[in-house]
């Protein structure tokens, strides 16, 4: 799959689990929602930290690609913050407000609108296609281990690409 199109297809079903979570009504559902939004925020973030982020890093994405690493920074604040809180503490549902709208404005606004179509006047469809299946394989790698218990470690600077 495209790299670009990986990304999209995640940042549409992190938006969906953010709603999901707005949702719930029961404590035990909107945790194991929460769960799994916290985990996969937590793979992507990575993910394109450690792959997409420098391999599309150039004169003319660099500036999109630190702003986008400090993006990463805060969304991993809030959700370090909303891991120590019960899901029915009167705070979390205000911080998961905050971060829906930091996610928000850091996948449609900066990401999708700015970033992506930069990296496809850089890069070929080939080029796009082999790194998008590394993507893919790295993200599901780090699904496997609970990637949320790491985030608490991530939120002191921004990560080096």
């Amino acid at each position: 799959m495209d790299a670009l199109k990986l990304l999209k297809q995640q940042h549409d079903e992190v938006e969906d689990l953010l709603e999901s979570v707005e949702k719930a009504r029961k404590a035990e559902r909107k945790q194991a929602l929460f769960t799994e939004l916290a985990d996969k925020l937590a793979a992507h973030a990575t993910m394109e930290e450690r792959l997409f982020y420098p391999r599309v890093k150039a004169s003319k994405t660099e500036e999109l690609v630190m702003e986008s690493t400090e993006e990463h920074l805060a969304v991993k604040r809030v959700l370090a913050d909303m891991l120590k809180l019960d899901v029915e503490d009167e705070r979390f549902d205000a911080k998961l407000s905050v971060l829906k709208e930091q996610v928000r404005h850091h996948a449609r606004d900066e990401e999708e609108k700015q970033l992506f179509p930069l990296v496809r006047k850089l890069m070929s469809r080939a080029e796009l296609t082999e790194l998008g299946e590394e993507m893919e394989q790295q993200f599901m790698t780090l699904l496997e281990n609970d990637p949320r218990n790491n985030v608490p470690n991530e939120t002191e600077v921004a990560a080096q690409v």
